[in-house]
């Protein structure tokens, strides 16, 4: 009996990797943030190098590189994943230095990455580090540092239970009727996704299957459920996913390419087989994401920066603003008006960066084409009307035709649609020209011709729907302002889980351009507090400690302005906290659009968001604020306090 009850010293597991500490459910993946793998801790890495955090054996690393399972001499099993969605790089970028079944000792290299090209390529460089057989544990406990250093800080403290069973076999090996192991749990899956033949592709990483499938509709979530081998499933990007865990995994997936028929595909086949099942607009929806994500950062600091300038330079804290009470804070004021404002009066160079290359052009003839768009030397757009009333608008004059010479500040459609044109003609003449003469032909011709479709038709015209879309949206929110807050109120969360609200993204930018201010983004700025105000409600009336935990850090980075974490990890899961999210969001959106709030840039869509408010409308956002907070906590606490506590 001593034998069975045998206990393990403690064991310290260190960082793997430099870099900021986060909790797991700031992984923008539901696999990691839902602790469907473990328990554990990210981080978000300085440099390229993954090391050993601990004296153990390799469990599994897996062909692609990205991901590395270890296990220590007393049973506790890690899992390191470099970046998010890495799987689909194919092993580029990454170098691996040891092998499937290797001893290592702590500090010894694992893998080296070339963490530019991952921050360029994957979807995150976020690097989850999972304790992936915490049942076995007695007892697991995870560091408070904010920043590790590789090879020194400690991240876990674990000590492993008794080995009392042993002898007895898994539920999760066992084996079919014709001995192949995991044979009965393949067939389970397939029969649970909706058999072969809604199977349109199949493929699988270092974690999950991830499915194409034709409707998933069919899917049985209660059967994958109640699979003991299934730790969680669900749907992002076209794929069905469905979380095994590591080394064991390829098994599953192996058996049930054997049972049922199905053919090995590569994960580009999956994810082009998803693809299909979007729709037009879908696809559409997809590409605006693609090209605004990676600019939001500059577009966020911009509104943060323009914010505190309104403080400088309004009247907000008595009847003088700051700049006139202290004349001496005018100069910084100015210097800081002019930071902020580079990335909307340059805006055209950055959608043209990211556009082209979201195209499959050169991003730096994006970046000519952006500023191109706004030289100098043309008319500003802002002063378009002004000069259409005076009649001076300048033309150039080309055989006889009148071309407007105005340039194209704050738009978004040209410059969208100029910079397909641009990454189409220079993909065209790539494939045609010799590589010698490439430097002195493809470029030059590719943005001699966008730049004269651009102002001769791409740009009249796009400035012409864009205004268009402007008025339409503006004439709408005048006519039925309480009636359009309120749907946008209502609407904007759903829309953020099927990824429609990156279309809005595109409007706001418009409005700015156009206006000077957007009345829709204060309402996605109280969306995301009431998302947190709810979340935070959950973090109080639950009685789990991983709950609670969640919660907690999803609430603070949902009052930051990134609400996924707190939508997906949290809210979506329990379902009342989102609707009652949505509801205190749709009750302000109806307050604040009735009172024409406004703001005058995009900013931290949280706390923060007053400082991207136009000043005289702060009172009634404050009002607003207080009613996200209010509503969503007092309807979530209520019903948690019911539900899960019983």
């Amino acid at each position: 009996m001593a034998k069975n009850n045998v206990t393990y010293p403690e064991e310290t597991i260190y960082a793997p990797l430099t870099g900021k500490v986060l909790p797991l459910g700031d992984v923008p993946d539901p696999t990691f943030a839902e602790k469907m793998m473990g328990d554990g801790v990210a981080i978000e890495p300085t440099d390229g190098k993954v090391i050993a955090p601990l004296d153990g054996e390799i469990m599994q690393i897996f062909p692609t590189k990205h991901a590395v399972g270890l296990r220590s001499h007393a049973g506790v099993e890690i899992l390191i994943h470099i970046g998010l969605d890495t799987v689909a790089l194919e092993g580029e970028g990454f170098e691996a230095h040891i092998q499937q079944g290797d001893q290592v000792k702590k500090g010894d290299p694992l893998v080296t990455f070339d963490l530019d090209f991952i921050k360029e390529k994957a979807s995150s460089h976020i690097t989850p580090i999972v304790i992936t057989n915490g049942d076995a544990l007695e007892t697991f406990e995870k560091t408070e540092e904010t920043n590790a250093e590789a090879g020194n800080t400690v991240l876990f403290q674990t000590k492993v239970k008794g080995k009392e069973n042993e002898a007895e076999p898994s539920k999760t090996t066992k084996t079919s009727r014709n001995d192949t192991p995991y044979s009965k749990e393949a067939e389970e899956i397939v029969a649970a996704v909706g058999g072969v033949e809604n199977i349109d592709a199949a493929t699988h990483c270092v974690t999950r299957l991830r499915f194409a499938l034709s409707d998933d509709e069919k899917v049985d979530h209660k059967a994958l459920e109640e699979m003991d081998i299934v730790k969680g499933s669900f749907a992002a990007n076209g794929q069905f996913q469905v979380v095994i865990g590591q080394g064991t995994v390829d098994k599953v997936y192996k058996a049930m390419v054997q049972g049922s028929g199905i053919e090995e595909a590569s994960k580009e086949d999956v994810k082009a087989a998803g693809g299909k099942k979007q729709n037009p607009i879908q696809q559409g929806i997809k590409v605006l994401a693609d090209i605004f994500i990676p600019i939001l950062p500059a577009i966020v600091t911009a509104g943060l920066l323009m914010g505190i300038n309104n403080v400088l330079v309004n009247p907000i804290f008595g009847d003088e603003a700051i700049t006139e009470m202290y004349p001496q804070w005018a100069g910084i004021a100015n210097m800081i008006n002019i930071i902020a404002n580079t990335a909307f009066t340059f805006l055209p160079a950055l959608i043209g960066w990211s556009a082209v290359k979201r195209f499959g052009g050169n991003e730096l003839l994006g970046v000519v084409l952006g500023l191109i768009l706004v030289h100098p030397d043309l008319l500003n757009a802002w002063g378009y009307g002004e000069a259409l009333r005076e009649g001076t608008i300048p033309t150039w004059n080309i055989f006889g035709f009148e071309v407007e010479k105005v340039g194209y500040q704050g738009q978004v459609l040209p410059v969208l649609f100029a910079s397909w044109v641009l990454a189409k003609i220079e993909v065209f003449l790539k494939k045609y020209v010799m590589d010698a003469l490439q430097l002195l032909v493809v470029a030059p011709i590719a943005l001699l011709v966008t730049g004269f479709l651009a102002f001769i038709v791409i740009g009249p015209i796009t400035f012409a729907i864009g205004n268009w879309i402007t008025n339409g949206v503006v004439s709408v929110f005048d006519a039925f302002p309480i009636i359009g807050g309120l749907l946008y109120g209502l609407l904007y969360a759903p829309l953020v889980i099927t990824g429609m609200h990156h279309t809005f993204l595109a409007v706001d930018l418009q409005l700015i351009g156009s206006t000077g201010t957007t009345f829709l983004w204060p309402i996605v700025a109280l969306s995301n507090i009431a998302q947190g105000a709810a979340v935070f409600a959950i973090m109080l009336a639950a009685k789990d400690e991983k709950v609670k935990g969640l919660a907690g850090t999803s609430g603070i980075s949902a009052w930051l302005g990134i609400t996924e974490p707190a939508m997906f990890g949290v809210n979506l899961q329990y379902k009342y906290p989102f609707f009652a999210a949505i509801i205190g969001t749709g009750i302000a959106g109806a307050f604040i659009t009735f009172q024409r709030v406004k703001a005058s840039s995009i900013g931290v869509g949280g706390i923060p968001a007053p400082l991207s408010i136009v000043p005289e409308y702060w009172m009634s956002f404050l009002i607003g604020m207080a009613v996200v907070i209010i509503v969503p906590f007092i309807i979530t606490y209520f019903i948690a306090r019911r539900r899960l506590n019983k």
